[in-house]
């Protein structure tokens, strides 16, 4: 807007001139402005003195200010939304936050960093990774595309299997800047049953789980896998695969395992034909094996298997395409070898079960060298 070059009071002292009688064409003339500007000033001035004069002058000045202040709040406010919608608390987040701001909307960067609370220095020469971390962030991402049900708990303890010296947390830390985390598996809904609480084991080789995990070959072709498991050491004691396993099949692997491990003193089964046929209940009776079955619908009475083998499924099954059965045998040997010897189970201290069945077996032998010399 034009200002005039005349102030109000001097506006105002013209007024009053034109009131006490001086001719309007010859005030104009003299003082140097139009007659269409004196009977604006008239309507716009004609009733206020010099004070009021001032006055509104401080009202206008207080009016632009609050319209300046009001616009810098509806573009602040325009740049929060654009980042993230609130003000993040992290410094990674807001340096992230100024650059988005930065790039969507036309806020200075002084103005923006003042907004999420950063240093422009801090803006404009971030952190640099130290290269012990990228090494380790490099090796966490390795072995979680190889193990991808792993969470980071499991990665470190892989990692400190390998001799690296890391704790946890900072586990945890590259875990999440490198975006791993696993999806969270939806439970499914169950009806509410009694639960038989299971019998809590002391030995290796006291109880052995013993189920059936049913997959097909590329041709469509089925296949069973028979997965037994120690109860104690939560070992996998063996995995049978094969187009049909009766219970004759199942004796001759039982048999086959016992050679290097001895019988246990009992099979926990569910109530499949083949562990309820005369062949399986005949050699249970003839090896002195007792035989503990489940109730009928109720899998939870062998959780220590079905535990298992939702591993063994979505671990070995899910990760690999079997071609034959020579493949499939294959392939899910070299996985109960890395199960036993190689992956981190959390009830066996979070150690390989191979090396809990081992230093169980060793302390064992020791107990009973000193109870035989107690005697001596």
């Amino acid at each position: 807007m034009h200002k005039s070059r005349f102030t109000e009071e001097q506006i105002i002292g013209f007024i009053r001139q034109a009131d006490a009688g001086v001719n309007v064409a010859d005030l104009c003339r003299k003082e140097g402005f139009s007659t269409a500007t004196f009977y604006k000033w008239r309507a716009k001035f004609g009733d206020m003195e010099a004070s009021d004069a001032k006055r509104l002058r401080e009202l206008e000045a207080e009016n632009a200010r609050l319209k300046k202040l009001l616009a810098e709040a509806a573009l602040d406010n325009e740049a929060l939304k654009v980042a993230f919608g609130v003000k993040p608390l992290s410094p990674p987040a807001k340096r992230q936050a100024v650059g988005k701001t930065l790039q969507d909307t036309s806020i200075s960067e002084r103005r923006a960093c003042a907004l999420v609370g950063l240093s422009r220095d801090g803006w404009r020469h971030p952190p640099q990774r130290a290269q012990a971390d990228h090494d380790m962030s490099e090796r966490i991402k390795q072995l979680a595309h190889e193990r991808r049900r792993f969470g980071y708990r499991r990665i470190g303890d892989l990692l400190r299997a390998d001799g690296t010296a890391v704790n946890d947390k900072r586990v945890y830390r590259l875990y999440r800047l490198t975006d791993l985390a696993v999806r969270k598996r939806r439970g499914t809904k169950r009806l509410k049953l009694e639960r038989v609480p299971l019998h809590r084991c002391v030995a290796i080789t006291e109880v052995w789980s013993i189920d059936f995990v049913s997959d097909s070959l590329a041709s469509g072709r089925r296949i069973k896998c028979l997965t037994i498991t120690d109860d104690f050491s939560h070992e996998c004691v063996d995995i049978a695969v094969d187009h049909g396993i009766g219970g004759e099949y199942v004796t001759r692997v039982l048999d086959q395992a016992a050679r290097f491990r001895g019988y246990p003193r009992a099979v926990r089964t569910d109530q499949g034909p083949e562990f309820t046929s005369h062949a399986f209940l005949a050699w249970a009776t003839a090896r002195g094996v007792r035989h503990i079955l489940n109730q009928p619908g109720k899998p939870t009475q062998n959780a220590y298997i079905e535990s298992f083998n939702g591993k063994f499924r979505d671990e070995c099954l899910n990760e690999h395409w079997f071609e034959t059965l020579a493949q499939a045998r294959h392939e899910i040997a070299r996985w109960r070898v890395d199960f036993n010897e190689v992956r981190p189970h959390t009830h066996c201290g979070r150690i390989p079960p191979a090396r809990f069945a081992s230093l169980h077996r060793q302390q064992a032998d020791d107990a009973a060298r000193v109870t035989q010399k107690t005697q001596e």
